[in-house]
């Protein structure tokens, strides 16, 4: 059996709604595949469908399920309920809430599988399907293709699906649209109003950009239970308008209104709540990469960086590995996305790394990534040192890096980067210029039809020179194989 994914990407599966992949059949087949791959692994089944010996009764069948709010949301959710039903397990509709809420939900009461209905940092017109295991961990790659591997394509079975989808409807019609304050959203924010002191930030201005996603009701209840005075952006989700200027993927109106009200920091999240994009109280922007490195430092200071290491992404700045060595740790890299990140965290027994774009696991607190778990540890440090962020943020001094994207028609084919010749010989001459000095990165983007390209390097017209050189390449070949 294949288990090389076709239409999972870096997390999860993404695009715009309507299309080949997201609609309501692709994911009541998926949703139903994810049931019968749960079912095989807890009742002792393989994947190929050979009966092993029983080992013990199925560990359980519930499913949580979340979403962000998105328009499209509610048909998707009733879709993935269908499948669910077919596979003979039992949803659990949680409401509109954080991804990191589901999975914490799921670690708390130890269910074999969760699903967010999100498009992430996407735009409203876009949505898709995470799929979490056992303790709110993500699935592996060669997981994800054994699901695959059973979506159902029987003309009965197909029947059965669509009927089940159909009574889904009915059940639901006129029924609200749960928008915060479900139980499961109750217990995230009491969860988290735990990690800090009480009203620690009473007398503190802080900015919050929610993204018209699903952290609009959990991060502000958290924040004000600490005492602080917030003053809101994107905080209005009516299901078209996530994540549209706003939030982690537009951090200018954060960065204003904390230089127009004079506030301590600004918190920008992405639609579903993974990620977290700080400003400083000059309201400049704090990447993932400068997050991590200041939370490593002072975790090293205090003796209590787990393993002395912090885990990244190929795509971060080679400064994190120079600012935390000088600290007396280490820095270990994966592949792009964060369950790469999580799964060498788990290998080496470290609690802390992330992406440079604000996804940041903080595996002590929750299995996944946090955005506003990651906001509180920094605001923790703050406190802890009585330092502001824009002095915080000096531990990093990154080496000079620019990257661009370079867009293809959604649904055409993502060629091997080494098939491309141009873009590899432009590599291959770059990188020998640089030599140690920098790095050249090209890797198809997992969630969107983009080729992203990176030059880091000793100075920035090395480093700009040397991207619009891959950028050309890279649009010569993808011309001429037609892409």
């Amino acid at each position: 059996m294949s288990t090389t994914p076709q239409y999972f990407g870096t997390d999860g599966v993404r695009g715009p709604y309507g299309g080949p992949v997201v609609n309501e059949a692709f994911f009541a087949r998926l949703a139903c595949a994810a049931g019968e791959w749960v079912k095989g692994k807890a009742d002792g089944k393989r994947v190929t469908g050979c009966m092993a010996p029983l080992s013990g009764v199925v560990a359980g069948k519930r499913v949580l399920i979340g979403c962000d709010p998105r328009h499209s949301g509610r048909r998707l959710l009733q879709a993935v309920i269908a499948g669910l039903r077919i596979a003979e397990l039992e949803p659990v509709y949680l409401g509109v809430l954080p991804t990191p809420a589901v999975a914490q939900a799921m670690k708390m009461e130890g269910v074999p599988l969760g699903v967010v209905i999100t498009a992430s940092h996407n735009p409203a017109g876009d949505n898709g399907i995470k799929l979490f295991k056992r303790d709110g961990r993500k699935l592996s790659e060669e997981e994800e293709g054994q699901i695959e591997a059973l979506l159902p394509d029987e003309p009965g079975r197909e029947k059965a699906l669509a009927k089940a989808w159909e009574e889904e409807i009915k059940a639901n019609q006129g029924k609200p649209w749960i928008l915060g304050g479900d139980e499961t959203s109750i217990q995230y924010v009491e969860a988290l109003s735990g990690r800090l002191p009480g009203n620690c930030l009473r007398g503190w201005h802080v900015v919050l950009d929610t993204a018209n996603g699903a952290t609009f009701w959990t991060s502000l209840r958290v924040l004000e239970k600490f005492g602080a005075s917030i003053f809101k952006i994107g905080n209005e989700p009516f299901g078209a308008n996530i994540n549209a200027g706003c939030g982690s993927e537009h951090p200018e109106k954060m960065c204003a209104a904390v230089r127009e009200h004079g506030a301590r920091l600004g918190i920008a999240h992405d639609g579903d709540g993974d990620r977290c994009v700080l400003c400083d109280e000059g309201g400049e922007v704090l990447d993932g990469d400068e997050i991590l490195t200041l939370l490593a430092l002072h975790a090293l200071r205090e003796g209590r960086l787990a393993a002395d290491t912090l885990v990244v992404t190929v795509q971060s700045n080679l400064g994190v590995d120079a600012a935390v060595a000088a600290a007396g740790g280490r820095v270990v890299r994966t592949p792009v996305g964060d369950r790469h990140v999580a799964e060498k965290m788990r290998e080496l027994g470290a609690t802390l790394g992330g992406e440079s774009s604000g996804h940041i696991i903080c595996a002590d607190v929750s299995p996944t990534g946090d955005g506003l778990v990651a906001a509180l540890r920094v605001i923790g440090v703050m406190l802890a040192t009585g330092k502001p962020l824009s002095e915080l943020r000096r531990a990093l001094k990154k080496f000079p890096m620019a990257s661009t994207t370079v867009e293809v028609a959604t649904g055409a084919p993502k060629p091997s980067i080494d098939t491309l010749p141009a873009l590899t010989a432009a590599i291959c001459a770059i990188e020998t210029e640089l030599g140690a000095r920098g790095r050249v990165l090209a890797r198809w983007s997992g969630t969107e039809p983009k080729l992203r390209l990176l030059v880091e390097g000793p100075d920035e017209a090395v480093v700009r020179a040397g991207l619009a050189r891959l950028a050309a390449a890279a649009r010569v070949d993808l011309e001429d194989s037609g892409v």
